[in-house]
């Protein structure tokens, strides 16, 4: 199943946050330029690794950083052979969890842990909704940045409408759980590459949101959604890999595997970086 990085969509929405996107031969290839520095050319899970066009676009663009994120081992094994290294830290998750969504509901529910089923029951009396008008999506937002630390990342308002826009033919579901004050205390976003594939894409949870278990019900539902548009496959978008340690994501990986699966891995990023000034092919 191609990567929803490798979709028409998902070219449009980075070609709206700042990227020019080339798309050739049904493969992304992503561009940014860096003052000073020149530009980094990324791709992410290709079918194909087309070496002689990534080098015609490096010289098109100034490319000082090559970065590709194979699907393959065999494709890591020729990017080595063709000068790549694999770099220390991924930019996409190199392990992730595949939900078989083609088995009935009830199936699905009786793979999950015991204590998930039982947390997605007392999740089941926060009240659920769907955001998607400009003002909600807004809204949501503010309630994802007032849920976290500083230290992490939230999108603009902008990029998650660029987002919505760009995904119109199969829209994300940006879905929240409230208390009984009708405040959000959690939210996730999921996405769909195509009818084939949907991924839990973004999720944070309040102070209260976690008391609550409120992740466990925004997960199930969001599972369900995707079940309903036809997907098969719900990936959950990383977790843990002793091979790129991070301990930040020990937490959330076992909240992850509570749900079942299959583990998938990838092979990393490799990178191939201009010096001094001419690229070695």
């Amino acid at each position: 199943m191609i990567d929803i990085r490798q979709t028409q969509e998902y070219g449009k929405y980075l070609s709206k946050i700042g990227w020019t996107t080339i798309r050739k031969n049904e493969t992304n290839y992503f561009i940014k330029k860096i003052p000073i520095l020149g530009s980094v050319l990324k791709i992410q899970r290709p079918e194909h690794v087309d070496i002689k066009f990534i080098n015609q676009l490096a010289l098109k663009y100034g490319v000082f950083r090559k970065i590709i994120e194979p699907k393959t081992k065999l494709d890591a094994i020729y990017l080595t052979k063709t000068g790549y290294r694999l770099s220390k830290s991924p930019y996409l998750p190199t392990k992730t969890i595949h939900i078989d969504l083609t088995d009935s509901k009830k199936s699905i529910l009786k793979k999950l842990n015991k204590k998930t089923r039982y947390s997605i029951k007392r999740g089941g009396v926060l009240t659920l909704k769907e955001y998607s008008t400009p003002k909600e999506i807004e809204t949501f937002r503010k309630a994802w940045k007032n849920s976290v630390n500083l230290s992490r990342y939230v999108p603009a308002t902008s990029q998650l409408l660029a987002l919505k826009s760009s995904f119109s033919k199969f829209t994300p579901l940006f879905l929240t759980s409230h208390n009984v004050n009708a405040e959000i205390i959690g939210g996730s976003i999921f996405t769909r590459s195509g009818r084939h594939i949907s991924y839990y894409w973004q999720s944070f949870a309040s102070k209260e949101g976690r008391t609550s278990l409120s992740s466990y019900s925004l997960l199930w539902n969001g599972l369900l959604w995707a079940k309903s548009k036809g997907c098969k496959i719900m990936d959950l978008e990383g977790i843990y890999d002793e091979r790129f340690p991070n301990k930040k994501w020990l937490g959330f990986t076992h909240f992850k595997k509570s749900f079942g699966g299959n583990k998938k891995e990838y092979p990393g990023a490799y990178i191939k970086t201009r010096f001094p000034f001419k690229w070695n092919k």
